[in-house]
């Protein structure tokens, strides 16, 4: 048994696609969906239910990370922890989101970036793009990436630059019709911009219609979804996967 704790969680493919996954390769497993409503419970919780492993989405991740019994790779430099595993009585916490991104935006080409938002994705996302700027509403959760040397601003202090690559990595549009900034700030950077991704999969947000309105290249985060759920299904296995194939599996699915 394997499942995605979040809040909320209803909207989520994983299940969708894993369980996909599951019958087309003719293994006996299935996965579900779980609200969790207290992050400090999510490693009780994993024990509780005696799953063999799980995926964790917002706003869980950096509880996953702080509470794992164990946190290995890349995981350990973001802070944040999006796929968790059973391993001999132990939970071994990781991350798939930042490598599942790069792959999601292979084909783009862009020089500059800019992460808004500045949670447990944006964390991953800046190891992978060292040179990004950060925007994010408040100063508090700023100072992350100030201390690894990422030019960070608050909207209040932020001089529009130009970039190629502008992700959002916030909730905003999720649930909502909110932006995850400024709609004159959105404006004048989609007014320089090549490409805008959002994490967000599943409907076209308030932030991706807005960059379509300056001709921008756009991507939901269905590939980010595919790639990183392929990485964590690997780690729920235990061995190594046909990637290409994996994923064809999971986009038939969800196309």
């Amino acid at each position: 048994m394997f499942l995605i704790f979040g809040n909320p969680v209803s909207h989520s493919k994983s299940p969708l696609m894993h369980n996909y996954f599951f019958k087309k390769s003719n293994i006996k497993e299935c996965y579900g969906r779980y609200k969790l409503e207290n992050g400090e419970e999510i490693i009780d919780k994993f024990k509780e239910l005696k799953i063999k492993g799980a995926n964790v989405t917002v706003p869980h991740k950096e509880h996953a990370f702080k509470l794992a019994d164990e946190v290995r790779g890349i995981a350990k430099e973001i802070g944040a922890v999006n796929t968790l595993v059973e391993e001999n009585g132990k939970v071994i916490g990781y991350n798939t989101d930042a490598p599942g991104f790069l792959e999601a935006v292979k084909e783009f080409e862009y020089e500059s970036v800019l992460i808004i938002g500045a949670g447990g994705t944006a964390k991953a996302l800046s190891l992978v793009f060292p040179n990004a700027h950060i925007l994010n509403r408040s100063e508090g959760r700023l100072q992350y990436f100030r201390n690894k040397g990422l030019k960070s601003f608050t909207w209040d202090e932020f001089k529009t630059n130009s970039y190629d690559l502008i992700i959002n990595t916030t909730s905003a549009g999720l649930s909502d019709d909110n932006y995850p900034a400024p709609q004159n700030i959105l404006k004048e950077l989609f007014s320089k911009a090549k490409y805008a991704v959002d994490v967000i999969y599943g409907k076209e947000t308030p932030f991706l219609k807005l960059a379509k309105q300056y001709n921008l290249k756009t991507k939901t985060g269905l590939d980010m979804l595919v790639y990183q759920g392929v990485l964590a299904m690997e780690l729920f296995l235990g061995k190594e996967l046909d990637k290409k194939k994996t994923a064809e599996i999971y986009f038939e699915i969800l196309r």
